[in-house]
């Protein structure tokens, strides 16, 4: 098993360094997906936010998916060498 991940491992692409950059990104991704939580259901399900229209539950899970989302254009911009 062990050869099965060293030469798996030969073609995973370089993962790019913390840089500014990718904190911007993953910053107004997570901004982003955080004003489209207003959109769903029941956003107010829960403990409220003081000075935001959703709940601790809702600002918790926007969040880890605006990370999720920014990640993936990191790691898209880094492939394709623009980052």
């Amino acid at each position: 098993m062990l050869s099965n991940l060293l030469a798996a491992a030969a073609n995973v692409p370089a993962t790019p360094a913390w840089t500014p950059t990718v904190g911007i990104i993953i910053s107004v991704s997570s901004i982003i997906i955080l004003l489209l939580s207003t959109r769903i259901e029941q956003p107010q399900v829960g403990p409220k936010l003081p000075g935001l229209p959703v709940s601790v539950t809702t600002f918790i899970a926007a969040m880890a998916f605006g990370h999720i989302i920014g990640i993936g254009i990191v790691l898209g911009l880094t492939n394709i060498g623009r980052l």
